[in-house]
């Protein structure tokens, strides 16, 4: 009767954690590169900060396979890219277009460093240099 329930236990862990398992390459080796280089370009919405060809978040793996299933069925790199686009938002994208709604993202960094210039310059100005007795 124990041997049973440890035999239950461990069959049931290793069903559970097999989904979690990325799907296994598949023979066509074209295939697998266009799937790298897709993955390569959309964002990880659990990490962000990686892209869901280096994640190993559930949701990645998912859309790892939804990638590979577009490509399957036909479809080329820029229209995957632009499907994900469409359900996602520009935010998927591991570098996003430049366009006016992206134009805080990729211009900010540079007003942020131009301010803090201007800040730091007025501060060194307002300071007097020497000891006035």
């Amino acid at each position: 009767m124990r041997g049973a329930w440890l035999n239950a236990v461990v069959v049931r862990t290793a069903l559970g954690l097999a989904f979690l398992l990325p799907m296994p390459v598949v023979a066509d080796s074209v295939l697998e590169d266009k799937v790298q280089r897709v993955a390569g370009e959309l964002r990880c919405l659990v990490c962000q900060n990686d892209t869901i060809a280096a994640s190993q978040a559930p949701l990645a793996v998912d859309l790892r396979n939804q990638v590979r299933r577009l490509l399957a069925q036909g479809q080329s790199e820029a229209q995957v890219l632009e499907y994900m686009t469409q359900r996602y938002g520009d935010f998927v994208r591991y570098r996003p277009p430049l366009k006016p709604s992206t134009w805080p993202l990729w211009f900010m960094p540079v007003v942020l460093l131009l301010l803090a210039g201007l800040g730091w310059w007025r501060f060194t100005r307002a300071r007097p240099t020497g000891a006035q007795s």
